[in-house]
């Protein structure tokens, strides 16, 4: 489902191909990145290590994790939650999508 977010020209404004994706668990909480919370991303093909990256895996499941490159030519996506495991894959079995840029989050005012 497309929904339309409002983003601040601030977060965008140095970036030429900007999007804006829903996060969806828990698997980034010690980076202050929450379920239900929206990261922008730079749409961009390469990542240095320690960027937080959207990266698409090779049975089409989409991931926002941090990127290491390690030093056996394998990936490893951690994430920032200590009861998850990292994914370590093969290099040339993930697409990165973007590295996130800002986190935009919507406060419940119940």
């Amino acid at each position: 489902m497309l929904s339309t977010v409002t983003v601040s020209p601030d977060l965008v404004s140095k970036f030429k191909r900007c999007y804006v994706l829903q996060v969806k668990g828990d698997s980034m909480i010690k980076e202050g990145i929450f379920d239900g919370d929206y990261v922008v991303i730079q749409q961009q093909e390469t990542a240095n290590n320690g960027d937080i990256v959207v990266a698409l895996l090779d049975n089409g499941f989409a991931t926002l994790k941090s990127f290491y490159k390690e030093k056996n030519g394998k990936i490893r996506l951690q994430p920032a939650n200590d009861s998850m495991d990292p994914i370590i894959v093969e290099s040339n079995s993930i697409k990165i999508q973007g590295k996130v840029t800002g986190v935009i989050r919507k406060f419940n005012n119940q």
